[in-house]
């Protein structure tokens, strides 16, 4: 770990509500931030990390050289082919993101346009990585969506197979990956929370504004591997 990597490290503290901060993630098998989101924070203590991802965001997203968004590529060369970022702007409701320090997963809420709540978003990923502008993470590909009604899913089960014949992860990561998943499927199954919580009621405030993308957003630190 470099000495500015400690140093930002060190500097994160807990935020405050209405703070602004970044949610990022590294692209698979490299150390370079390839994701982006600026968000506001609504909650912050040794237990929960809560953020506000707004409609009208801009946001770093990964894209293929020539400009295709990853998911229109066929899945059979949607990892290989190359890639860059470009900047693109969040839209619908917004999500608010729940993440609990040194879990290998974030739970994300997604409302349809009208405020009805849609679905909780199990995201499984590295645990977040606090520095002083924000947060860090590896998407690891699997996820599970949770519905009102206890019913819940696998997703993305396609790309998370492609991810591990093309390199991306091995197949001990990818055995850990699925352990979290277990995990997180118990307690959507014990139904704790943050699904009997009651953030599918909570409501921005109309007062904050849209967080800005700043120009250093790919800047260290990203997490460092084990």
């Amino acid at each position: 770990m470099t000495a500015q990597v400690e140093a930002d490290t060190a500097a994160a503290g807990h935020w405050a509500p209405g703070d602004h901060i970044l949610w990022r993630y590294r692209a698979n098998a490299t150390d370079r931030v390839h994701i982006c989101r600026p968000v506001t924070v609504v909650h912050d203590d040794p237990e929960l990390l809560a953020v506000w991802l707004a409609s009208g965001t801009h946001c770093v997203r990964p894209v293929l050289a020539d400009g295709t968004p990853p998911y229109q590529e066929p899945l059979a060369t949607r990892y290989t082919k190359p890639r860059t970022t470009a900047v693109g702007t969040w839209t619908g409701t917004g999500v608010l993101k729940l993440a609990r320090p040194g879990e290998p997963w974030s739970v994300w809420l997604f409302w349809d346009l009208d405020w009805r709540f849609r679905n909780w978003y199990v995201n499984l990923e590295e645990p977040l990585a606090r520095w002083a502008g924000g947060v860090d993470s590896e998407d690891h590909f699997l996820d599970i969506a949770v519905y009102p009604d206890r019913r819940w899913e696998w997703k993305d089960e396609d790309e998370f197979a492609q991810a591990q014949r093309v390199g991306l992860m091995t197949a001990a990561r990818a055995e850990e990956v699925r352990a979290a998943g277990r995990a997180a499927v118990e307690q959507i199954e014990s139904w704790g929370a943050p699904f009997t919580s009651g953030w599918e009621r909570w409501r921005p405030d109309p007062a904050w504004p849209v967080p800005s993308l700043p120009d250093d957003w790919g800047h260290v630190p990203a997490p460092q591997r084990a």
